[in-house]
């Protein structure tokens, strides 16, 4: 095996590798080609189920069709590799067979949430060679492009629940390593079926997808989150649900309408924001099993599963507490000049390296020169047998300079005062991170991926 080239077969597919060390760190150890995810797994599992849809489903064989059919239309208008296309589409069969004709074709996907106003659309679309709004069709593209891990393979944007959105540019070896990684962390069985209630213009939705074409199982894709609907998915051993992805609010509200013991399910992936641990105590008693997950836009969604940084993820609490991440998962653009990812986030690691997230820093309340951290003042009062929802933020204040300021949901025919979980807080929190004031509401402000805007409470 020669110094410069080595070649391996790795279930069927030849990898090519030249080894070289690249400016950019850590994540270019090596630049790798390999075929399209979606390829592969059409040869090697042409009859599996690939993506099952309300209306119908999809085989690999099938979905390969589709997809080269979509990648020769797009050629067919000029989209060439390296060029960025918008996907402007419902989540359902033409959204996926678009994604893979992109990355057949070697062209970068935009997913666009449809929900968008249309300067926000607009915006996102800047500098594409071609959206696709519907079905495309052309003749079959005849060659696919095998992919160097280094290449764009999706520009996806952040949630914009704590900044303005921004772009970031994932690539192949970035989402290859995440579903590596994936597996390593919650095991893989041959016959997984993943539930997919995300938005796909989101990369927790979207890294569904491509983990699933990487590893060539199926996607369970219902189109959007419904509450009855994904209780049935789940509950009902025949449609043999493996796994789903769910952020806080989701899970809580399908433990409200009575989800226990689902018979076939390995793993609700929990993410998205800070997980209350009442939340994972009523999961537990409900007989559904949690892995708590954190992760970023930047890191292809997954960066740790457990509290366990992923295969190939290095963690690091920087002086000011602050979480860094670097690896192969990580987007070389979003990388500060120090090498590392800043997440905005703070973070703790114990003495095994195992990860506590403890809340975004600009979240951080700063009263009477003590620091106070949202995510544990709303844990309290989420414990709280009449508390269906919470939010913790500041307000200005002229004595403290900042107040802690709760709003509350109540669950439905709960009669629960504010000066009652005032005085739930006082016998379990320091006084200083006490409340000043309890405001009850109907519900927060919340994206789409059901992030808390805690900005809009501000």
């Amino acid at each position: 095996m020669g110094a410069a080239e080595t070649s391996a077969l790795r279930g069927g597919t030849v990898i090519a590798a030249r080894r070289g060390w690249r400016d950019e760190g850590p994540t270019s150890l090596f630049t790798v080609e390999f075929d399209p995810w979606l390829s592969r797994a059409a040869r090697m599992h042409a009859s599996r189920e690939a993506l099952v849809t309300p209306t119908g489903s999809l085989s690999y064989g099938e979905l390969e069709t589709r997809a080269r059919a979509t990648a020769g239309g797009l050629a067919a208008r000029g989209v060439r590799p390296g060029d960025r296309v918008a996907l402007a589409l419902a989540p359902g069969e033409d959204f996926v067979a678009a994604l893979h004709g992109c990355l057949l074709l070697g062209a970068a996907a935009v997913p666009i949430d449809l929900r968008l106003g249309a300067a926000e659309r607009e915006a996102r679309m800047r500098g594409v060679a071609a959206t696709v709004e519907g079905p495309i069709d052309g003749p079959p593209l005849a060659s696919v492009a095998r992919h160097r891990a280094d290449a764009v393979a999706t520009v996806m944007y952040t949630s914009g629940s704590t900044a303005a959105p921004k772009p970031v540019s994932l690539s192949y070896g970035n989402w290859l390593w995440n579903a590596l990684g994936s597996a390593v962390a919650l095991g893989l069985d041959v016959d997984e079926r993943w539930l997919c209630p995300m938005p796909l213009a989101h990369v927790g939705g979207l890294s569904i997808l491509l983990r699933s074409a990487i590893y060539g199982t199926t996607v369970v894709l219902p189109g959007r989150f419904d509450l009855e609907a994904a209780k049935r998915d789940l509950a009902d051993g025949e449609r043999r649900v493996t796994l789903v992805s769910l952020v806080p609010t989701m899970l809580s509200r399908l433990l409200d309408v009575g989800l226990q013991r689902p018979p076939t399910l390995r793993w609700a992936l929990l993410g998205g924001g800070p997980i209350p641990p009442a939340l994972v105590a009523r999961a537990g008693a409900a007989g559904v099993p949690v892995a708590s997950t954190y992760g970023m836009t930047e890191a292809c969604s997954q960066i740790a599963t457990h509290g366990w940084p992923l295969t190939g993820v290095e963690l690091r609490v920087a002086a000011n507490g602050e979480l860094l991440v670097r690896g192969p998962t990580v987007a070389s653009g979003a990388l500060g000049p120090d090498g590392w990812l800043h997440t905005g986030d703070l973070g703790a690691l114990d003495e095994r390296g195992r990860l506590s997230v403890l809340g975004r820093r600009s979240d951080t309340i700063v009263t009477g020169g003590e620091n106070v951290a949202p995510a544990e003042v709303e844990a309290i009062l989420l414990e709280h047998q009449a508390v269906a929802d919470a939010a913790v933020h500041a307000r200005p204040d002229p004595d403290w300079g900042e107040r802690v300021v709760a709003t509350v949901v109540l669950r439905e025919g709960a009669d629960t005062s504010p000066e009652e979980l005032l005085r739930y807080c006082t016998a379990r929190l320091a006084s200083f991170k006490v409340p000043k004031t309890v405001e009850l509401t109907d519900a927060l402000p919340r994206s789409p991926t059901g992030k808390l805007l805690r900005r809009a409470l501000r």
